[in-house]
């Protein structure tokens, strides 16, 4: 399976989804890989799978905190996401402006729209140079 651009791809369909009694977790149905890739710098994980999706929805809603609660995270939590971001990259990825009664907001850069891009192109690569392996432990699921 290839990872999307699309968000719509990396939220999957309720109807594709089981949830579990005892930890209410969501688990897909039938086996299906999904490489994690983490950008490290000096010991900060300046972008991976949590933070591409948090930056992907600040470019959507134009808001930190709706992109948080999109995702089911506290303002505050993804805040300190974005402020690691911007201390890892050259450039700020996400910019922000104060709220009150104005009702700041938040915008991805161009910087922060390349990174996107550039880390869900990775993912795809990632997918497809494992394809072949994938395919041959898969035969070894229950499925």
């Amino acid at each position: 399976m290839l990872l999307s651009k699309s968000v719509d791809k990396i939220h999957p369909e309720p109807k594709d989804l089981e949830v579990t009694k005892s930890s209410h977790r969501e688990r897909p149905k039938k086996p299906e890989l999904q490489p994690r890739l983490r950008v490290i710098v000096s010991g900060e994980i300046a972008l991976g799978p949590g933070k591409a999706e948090l930056l992907g929805y600040i470019a959507e809603t134009g808001s930190i905190s709706e992109a948080a609660s999109r995702i089911g995270m506290s303002y505050m939590r993804a805040w300190t996401l974005v402020q690691t971001m911007n201390a890892c990259f050259r450039e700020p990825l996400v910019v922000a402006a104060r709220g009150g009664k104005e009702r700041g907001g938040a915008s991805v850069t161009s910087s922060g729209r390349k990174a996107l891009e550039l880390y869900r192109r990775m993912e795809e690569q990632s997918s497809t140079a494992v394809e072949g392996t994938w395919i041959q432990l898969r035969a070894l699921l229950r499925v």
